[in-house]
């Protein structure tokens, strides 16, 4: 009986840890999908990380300057596309073609990053 037990809270811990990576994930649906703004500006720091990378960029509008928080993909994509760690550096001039937030905040998703030698896809 007490092997019975142990075997049932095994098999569910199991369980739940087979499903627990899709609770992480999130929808992509705050962007809007229909639309592909550009923006060029200065990065100012880049997250290598999972679930997601970001990309902090200071973009000049109307004098002042913005910051837009750009949503990269997760690091097997990234190192797939060839973007690495130290790809983008504090300072480095980018155009970013994104998919932009629906609510209007500076920031979207990237479908291309083009750098003074480079564009990832």
């Amino acid at each position: 009986m007490r092997n019975l037990q142990w075997t049932g809270l095994l098999a569910g811990a199991m369980a739940l840890g087979a499903v627990s990576p899709a609770f992480s994930h999130h929808s992509h649906a705050m962007y809007d999908h229909e639309k592909d703004v550009y923006i060029t500006g200065y990065v100012m720091d880049f997250a290598y990380v999972n679930p997601h990378g970001s990309l902090n960029v200071a973009v000049e509008q109307n004098g002042q300057m913005v910051k837009y928080w750009i949503e990269m993909s997760n690091l097997s994509n990234m190192v797939n596309r060839g973007i690495r760690k130290a790809t983008f550096k504090p300072g480095d001039k980018v155009t970013i073609k994104m998919h932009p937030l629906k609510d209007g905040r500076p920031g979207g998703s990237y479908v291309t990053i083009q750098t003074a030698d480079h564009t990832y896809e």
